[in-house]
């Protein structure tokens, strides 16, 4: 499948015929901007496979690491490889990292991994392919060690994705620029964070890993870094724009002076130029972007929005806004008029009314609408409180939850529901079931039938999450099943047509007025935006068909998750929660009980789902408040997609 998905912008910085230099005012590492990781990726790919056939003396030195970060960029080499573009006989490859212990075959190694994304399927000679060795034995690990960092040093180009926190390699933080290969103790999150590798056993997870150090890296005579979706950008940020520090131990390697950065748009949302492309050069002065800037201004400033003087865009550098738009205080009460008008109490629609300022016309009144949840409780958690309403107020509301969530029920959780199916009369499965659990091998897919057993429950809570708000559970609830999702594992199988045969099928019979699809952009490869890009995919080809006349009344709204929200400088509609309804959705979220307090996903984070989306929302209020508009108790957002 080939649609991928990127936000709409309107306005912004206007890069064409700017110099380089004043592009990339605030970067210590020039950083690249593209709208998604493949193309990113490619021209990553360019510089590779241009640097491999210029090179004319021995072997050209790469080296390479592993994750989710490089997917694309290994998939678009082999693909160069395959078309005969490039050779790699006459490449020396050599990976930064590795668990300790681990062994080479096993499927959770970084060397299975590299072999699988790109070793396996170019033509690289065996002797020429340098992973670190995660069965020396550790009386012989010091000594590996100074052997390998011997041979990671020099290398012609160093291609390496960045975690989160700044991380490269296993360099966490405190790793500073003179640190060489060496083995390493994994703090308790990062083990957290790679136990998606592991079946979600942080027991399984080594504690170890052998890596090169940020001094090694430094040696290279050309170093690429890469980093995609927006659980990146404050890392971006970190690293491009702000000082070196062991603190995030990317940012040491400013100090090298042949280094750029790839990322794509969310990656990049807060650097400089995304947060304030004033401050860098001209802009077009599109209404949002406007409304953009002024959003900016009232909380550098702390002052709400018509209280904003002259001299305030003077003085942070928006006298370009005054020069070309209009004077201060037109901007302010266009702005302030543009913001109040996408607050709504009728998120479908308010019947027998003047929509002419409203977010959603009035007609036609019932609206059908179709909210699609990547996961079994996404719905509830990032617009819990507009479903409610949408309900509430009586339209057709049907939700349709796109993959089965089985793989993050925990192993606990299904011998409970045993125990209660036995302790009420049913049938003993508990031992058998048991014995299913400890089949389980870290790195290799789940049994099929403890997968099933994990979907039935979250199935269920998710039926009882929209019956507590009176919505029939048999009718209204979708459970699609989409194929992407059920490899047993955390990889995901690739999105092909028939994911997006199922959501169209459910389009074209539900025929909805407004359709709500999860916005976030964290992960190029992660279930939601898998899921939206599907559904995407589905609307386009729906109107390709012909015979569709209704779907071009047809309306998509993103929403976001429980960690962020939208800049209110792109938000279209922002719906109002009253006391009550933030308890109708909080009791909604509770009905999750599996992914409640032992959830297997919550990052570094230790607050519930429902902790994180009142948190939220309740800033969303405040910023509302801050920026002159009434004072309400939380208030969800929503782009307008189309």
């Amino acid at each position: 499948m080939s649609k991928h998905f990127t936000l709409p912008y309107e306005g912004g910085l206007i890069d064409k015929n700017l110099p380089e230099g004043i592009l990339h005012t605030y970067e210590k590492i020039w950083t690249h901007v593209y709208p998604e990781s493949r193309p990113a990726s490619y021209a990553i790919a360019d510089i590779i496979c241009d640097a491999i056939n210029a090179h004319k003396d021995g072997l050209f030195r790469l080296g390479l690491t592993t994750g989710a970060t490089p997917v694309s960029l290994y998939n678009e080499l082999a693909r160069r490889y395959e078309a005969g573009k490039v050779s790699f006989k006459n490449v020396e490859v050599v990976s930064i990292d590795e668990y300790y212990p681990s062994s080479a075959g096993g499927a959770q190694s970084r060397n299975r991994r590299l072999h699988d994304g790109l070793l396996d399927k170019v033509d690289i000679l065996k002797e020429n392919i340098h992973i670190p060795d995660g069965t020396v034995p550790q009386e012989k690990l010091g000594e590996y060690c100074a052997q390998f960092d011997a041979l990671a040093r020099n290398l012609d180009l160093l291609v390496i994705g960045v975690g989160e926190k700044g991380q490269v390699g296993f360099n966490e933080a405190g790793a500073n620029e003179k640190t060489r290969t060496r083995a390493v103790r994994l703090s308790y999150n990062s083990r957290k964070r790679q136990s998606s590798n592991f079946n979600m056993d942080i027991m399984a997870t080594p504690d170890k890993a052998i890596t090169v150090g940020i001094g090694t890296m430094l040696t290279a005579k050309k170093i690429i870094l890469m980093a995609w979706g927006e659980d990146k950008a404050a890392a971006v940020k970190a690293i491009s724009e702000g000082p070196c520090t062991t603190d995030c131990p990317a940012s040491l390697l400013q100090e090298h002076d042949h280094i750029s950065f790839y990322v794509d748009e969310a990656a990049a949302e807060q650097l400089t130029r995304s947060v304030a492309p004033w401050l860098v050069g001209p802009c077009d002065w599109t209404p949002k972007f406007i409304r953009k800037a002024v959003v900016w201004l009232c909380q550098e400033t702390g002052k709400p929005i018509l209280k904003l003087t002259e001299k305030d865009y003077q003085n942070y550098g928006l006298s370009e806004l005054l020069e070309t738009v209009a004077k201060y205080d037109k901007i302010n009460i266009d702005v302030f008029n543009d913001l109040q008008h996408t607050i709504t109490g009728w998120p479908g629609g308010k019947p027998n009314s003047d929509d002419s300022t409203r977010p959603v016309s009035a007609k036609p009144f019932p609206k059908t609408v179709l909210i699609f949840s990547p996961h079994p409780d996404d719905d509830v958690i990032s617009m819990g409180g507009t479903f409610i309403r949408l309900a509430s107020q009586g339209h057709d509301v049907h939700v349709a939850y796109e993959t089965s969530g089985n793989v993050a029920v925990h192993d606990d959780v299904v011998l409970q529901h045993m125990d209660c199916a036995y302790q009420l009369g049913f049938a003993d499965k508990f031992a058998e079931v048991k014995k299913l659990v400890e089949s389980k091998r870290p790195g290799e897919p789940e049994p099929r039938a403890l997968l099933e057993m994990k979907g039935a429950i979250r199935r269920s809570e998710a039926r009882g999450a929209v019956r507590s708000f009176g919505l029939n559970d048999n009718t209204n609830a979708h459970f699609l099943n989409l194929p992407f999702y059920e490899s047993g594992g955390i990889k995901k199988n690739p999105r092909t047509q028939a994911d997006v045969d199922i959501i169209k099928d459910l389009i074209k019979k539900l025929k909805p007025h407004m359709i709500f699809m999860a916005g976030d952009l964290a992960d190029p490869h992660g279930t939601h935006r898998v899921c939206t890009e599907a559904a995407l995919e589905a609307m386009e080809q729906i109107k390709e068909e012909g015979g569709n006349a209704w779907v071009k009344d047809t309306h998509v709204w993103l929403y976001r998750g429980a960690w962020m929200e939208w800049e209110l400088g792109r938000v279209d509609m922002a719906v109002p929660l009253s006391p009550d309804e933030v308890i109708m959705k909080r009791h909604a979220i509770f009905r999750h009980l599996s992914q409640k307090d032992i959830v297997p996903f919550p990052g570094e984070d230790p607050r519930e789902f429902w902790q994180r989306a009142e948190e939220r929302t309740q800033n969303t209020a405040k910023l509302y408040d801050q920026l002159g508009m009434a004072e309400y108790q939380a208030i969800e957002v929503f782009l307008k997609l189309y």
